[in-house]
């Protein structure tokens, strides 16, 4: 079997066994033929499966520093990313198709410094939320579907996915809602009394008849809502309103916890919220707060 040969039959185990999103198997599969196409040109010659499991951890690092030094190189943080790819890779073809490769437990990837989460201030997520429904070129039932969208993300602090995973079946929504997201993990997260009015302006207003199961938002057409449309939405709300570029439909869910945090809510709760699996991942709220306590202290301060 061939080096290519196997890389198909991983990819074919991630879409269809592991349910990798497009995304990730476009970003996997981009680095994986980048991995084999550079072992193929140090070798000089086409590489086998056999081969795979014999590759040197410093041939892996030869291929790392050639990302770092290429014509368009890559970020620590990507890099890291492409070693991460390349691991699950040799991690399918030990489990899978008993070719195993222990130099690559020994290579390490750059560190890569966290960075802290960009959410948007209190007045700014309220006119994120006000805004759609303020634009004369969208249909009243559209522009009731991307309030109750948003205002699911920063009232309930849900990733993009989950929100729109949410069936016909949910709404009207209880007081608290059953969360499936990453990795598998459950959570309950409270809905509060503004969420569940946007959402049930939106399903009083929405033309279309929906079977229980089927996605609850609903593009124009009648198919489900994309996460690319809910992207570009807020593209074009940055845009009216003049906010940065970091105001994405994510720093919706950033702000849902620095506004907790601020609040004084603990960081414990808001890991459960989020359904963070490490506390350490929460803690980054912190560092956000912390800067906005030294802002607003800095103007407000007669002796700052």
């Amino acid at each position: 079997m061939t080096a290519k040969e196997a890389l198909a039959l991983w990819l074919e185990h991630l879409a269809h066994e592991r349910r990798a999103s497009p995304r990730t198997l476009e970003a996997y599969g981009f680095a994986a033929r980048r991995y084999i196409a550079f072992l193929e040109q140090h070798r000089g010659e086409a590489i086998s499966l056999a081969d795979l499991g014999g590759m040197t951890a410093g041939e892996v690092r030869a291929w790392l520093a050639h990302l770092r030094q290429g014509d368009r190189p890559l970020s620590p943080r990507s890099l890291s990313q492409a070693l991460s790819a390349i691991r699950s890779f040799h991690g399918f073809l030990d489990r899978r198709l008993n070719t195993p490769n222990a130099a690559i437990a020994l290579v390490r990837g750059p560190k890569v410094k966290p960075g802290a989460p960009r959410p948007v201030s209190e007045d700014q997520a309220r006119g994120m939320l006000a805004e759609p429904g303020l634009d004369p070129d969208r249909e009243d039932w559209e522009a009731a579907r991307d309030e109750a969208v948003l205002t699911l993300l920063y009232g309930c602090g849900l990733r993009i996915s989950e929100a729109l995973s949410l069936k016909r079946s949910d709404a009207p929504f209880p007081e608290s809602l059953r969360i499936l997201g990453k990795g598998s993990k459950t959570r309950i997260v409270p809905v509060l009394p503004a969420v569940r009015e946007a959402t049930q302006a939106y399903l009083a207003e929405m033309p279309f008849a929906l079977g229980p199961d089927e996605p609850l938002f609903r593009a124009k057409r009648g198919g489900p809502l994309s996460p690319r449309h809910v992207q570009a939405t807020v593209q074009t709300l940055r845009g009216r309103l003049g906010l940065p570029p970091s105001a994405t439909p994510h720093a919706l869910r950033h702000s849902f916890a620095t506004h907790l945090l601020g609040a004084g809510a603990d960081l414990r709760s808001i890991q459960e919220l989020l359904g963070h699996a490490s506390l350490t991942t929460t803690q980054r709220y912190t560092q956000v707060d912390a800067t906005a306590l030294l802002s607003a202290y800095s103007k407000a301060h007669p002796h700052a």
